[in-house]
């Protein structure tokens, strides 16, 4: 009778879940790609030394998820993700402060590690415990929120900073953060003890704990290169589109018409992942990015990028969805937050050097094309990767296990 009451609450979990996401993973992942150019123009400094601003908060993501997993395993979700929004808001309202690139560094490394690093692979886990059958299509939802953040982040934030300026967009997001994180981190709860038991069984039926040693180094090092090709677009695909002589608003809709696409390609790959198997449903959109990360270089009008983002971001968008029901469904229940922060943690070193690779090698060589042609053959060592792991677990029941 608990269940039957308390289970239509999970799609509570869901809904708030992708509204934290949406906010908290769209500003630390891709939300400093909308001061590029601005900090560029204000301060002088150059575009390899903006992008690790960035790098600095998603290297915080990478390792904190190492701390923030095994503690939600530990003591929940509710109170770990609490904690994140907080600091997390805390950190982005000290950028307002901020006049030294060091500054900004570190602030963003402490809104990665303590705060960013303790929602994602916490809200991921806990959303694939409360679906003990047919997870994607429940995570596709909350990765859809990210998705919209990473979208309409950059883009708020371009409107902003227009209106605003720089510390002003800065300070503002940092508040937005602490009025509406906060209050959908007191909506999580565990799920009902039948729900946990279940997906307990099922995951022990499988040889869960077997499992974890072969699949989560490996999935680390697929996620590791496809995250490398991933961040490109997302990091320098505003500056690429600005430097074709275009304003930074209309730079910043053509990612957020991306990205906004992606929120129905995370749905629909998390569908995908339920009828297909999770690692069958993240090689066909690794496919998918991988075969047009390049094609940005050729265009030349925004109604070019327009159309060109819209066809890339249904397919890239099922990538990160591939990733995170792959983990969610085929790892054990008792350690799932502990694989999420580790596999999530290799992720964002994908992101991060994806980033810093794109200021790098604009500032030595004027241009895009390298850091692009470096983002397609990293899709193509993914997919090299990930289909050894399918191809060697056919037999063993694993690609197509469902926790």
């Amino acid at each position: 009778m608990a269940e039957s009451i308390q289970q239509p609450y999970r799609w509570v979990i869901v809904s708030a879940s992708a509204l934290i996401l949406a906010l908290s993973m769209g500003s630390i992942i891709n939300g400093m790609s909308a001061y590029i150019v601005p900090m560029q123009d204000s301060y002088g400094w150059s575009r390899a030394d903006i992008s690790l601003i960035n790098v600095a908060g998603i290297v915080g993501l990478a390792f904190g998820g190492l701390l923030t997993g095994p503690l939600a395993d530990r003591f929940g979700t509710r109170p770990v993700v609490l904690s994140g929004a907080v600091v997390l808001s805390l950190s982005y309202l000290s950028t307002y402060f901020a006049v030294e690139l060091w500054q900004f560094y570190t602030a963003m490394f402490l809104a990665g590690f303590f705060g960013a690093a303790a929602i994602s692979p916490p809200i991921m886990a806990a959303v694939g415990t409360w679906f003990p059958r047919g997870a994607g299509l429940a995570i596709g939802i909350a990765a859809a929120g990210q998705a919209l953040g990473q979208g309409g982040v950059p883009f708020v934030s371009s409107l902003l900073i227009q209106s605003f300026g720089i510390k002003g967009a800065l300070g503002a997001t940092g508040a937005a953060m602490l009025f509406v994180l906060v209050p959908l981190a007191l909506l999580l709860r565990p799920p009902p003890q039948t729900a946990l038991q279940a997906a307990n069984n099922a995951a022990n039926d499988e040889g869960g704990y077997q499992k974890f040693s072969v699949f989560v180094p490996t999935m680390s090092i697929a996620t590791l290169l496809c995250c490398t090709c991933m961040s490109v677009p997302l990091m320098h695909l505003v500056p690429l589109i600005q430097d074709r002589g275009f304003d930074p608003d209309e730079a910043g809709q053509v990612i957020f018409l991306m990205l906004m696409v992606a929120v129905a390609g995370r749905i629909a790959f998390g569908k995908l992942a339920d009828v297909i198997g999770p690692l069958l449903s993240y090689m066909v959109a690794t496919a998918w990015m991988t075969a047009m990360v390049y094609g940005f270089m050729y265009m030349e009008t925004l109604s070019e990028f327009s159309i060109y983002a819209v066809v890339y971001g249904f397919g890239y968008a099922g990538v990160m969805t591939g990733i995170l029901v792959s983990v969610a469904t085929l790892t054990h229940p008792s350690r799932r937050a502990s694989a999420m922060g580790i596999v999530t943690m290799f992720a964002w070193f994908g992101h991060a050097s994806g980033g810093y690779l794109g200021g790098y090698f604009f500032d030595t060589t004027g241009g895009y094309q390298t850091t692009y042609a470096i983002a397609a053959v990293s899709g193509l060592m993914n997919l090299l990767v990930v289909g050894i792991l399918y191809f060697k677990s056919r037999g063993s029941g694993l690609v197509n296990s469902a926790a």
